[in-house]
């Protein structure tokens, strides 16, 4: 009788204890808890280029688009400086359609294959207030002699709003960097001296880098270019001058 009665208050014990409720957790204890572990981003913040000194890089080629001169920037990673300019649209196939980047720096020759940079620059559209585009296909490949020296250039078919055949251009030879593209009218390829002209017709005035500004000043090939002049740097949209355009001889 001893024993069945020790089993019987043991066994009450136990049922009381798991028909206890449990003690409310305070709203106090559950902020503790979650400020005790801090939240850490698997993936850190990307690093936002910063403004760089202003340059006058420009384009002295007439032309019935406005040229767009982007501020010049620092790539936070590589420390190199970019300066961008751009005319006429993409997507208006009636008109030329040109962007141009800049690279000084350290290393700023060392460059990777033209496809390459093609479709990195294409992908980046919003650095020169264009669209992103693509590179569908490439062409032929070559050379041209430019007051740089010689430019690698290539054919390519750029799709995004539209689908244009362009050349792809970049120098090699220098200590900065020139490369870009340039689409003729009607989805046609410009013709080498067309793409010669524009190379040649850009300017840079950046007492900084007088070493680059004097590259920039190098004579030109006598290929009959049209020139004008540079719009005052007050212009916000850093267009061509409206003089009239003289013939080169």
């Amino acid at each position: 009788m001893g024993l069945r009665l020790v089993a019987a208050s043991a066994m009450i014990a136990t049922l009381y204890l798991y028909a206890k409720p449990a003690t409310p957790t305070s709203p106090e204890s559950v902020v503790a808890d979650r400020v005790e572990v801090p939240f850490v981003p698997s993936t850190p913040a990307a690093k936002v280029p910063t403004v760089a000194a202003p340059a006058r890089f420009g384009l002295t080629e007439p032309g019935i688009d406005p040229v767009r001169i982007m501020p010049g920037r620092i790539d936070p990673t590589t420390g190199l400086r970019e300066d961008a300019l751009a005319r006429g649209a993409f997507e208006a196939l009636d008109a030329p359609a040109l962007r141009v980047t800049l690279i000084r720096g350290d290393a700023a020759a060392a460059a990777p294959g033209l496809f390459i940079l093609m479709a990195r620059r294409a992908a980046g559209g919003a650095a020169t207030d264009g669209p992103s585009l693509a590179v569908v296909r490439t062409g032929p490949g070559g050379r041209i002699v430019t007051k740089f020296g010689a430019v690698e250039t290539l054919e390519v078919t750029l799709g995004g709003p539209a689908r244009r055949t362009c050349t792809g251009f970049v120098t090699r030879d220098r200590t900065f960097r020139l490369d870009g593209w340039l689409c003729a009218p009607l989805g046609h390829p410009p013709e080498e001296r067309a793409l010669g002209c524009m190379i040649d017709a850009l300017s840079l005035d950046d007492p900084a880098d007088p070493d680059a500004t004097a590259a920039f000043l190098a004579p030109r090939p006598d290929r009959g270019c049209s020139v004008a002049t540079v719009a005052d740097a007050s212009d916000p949209t850093g267009s061509i001058g409206h003089r009239r355009a003289r013939t080169k001889k």
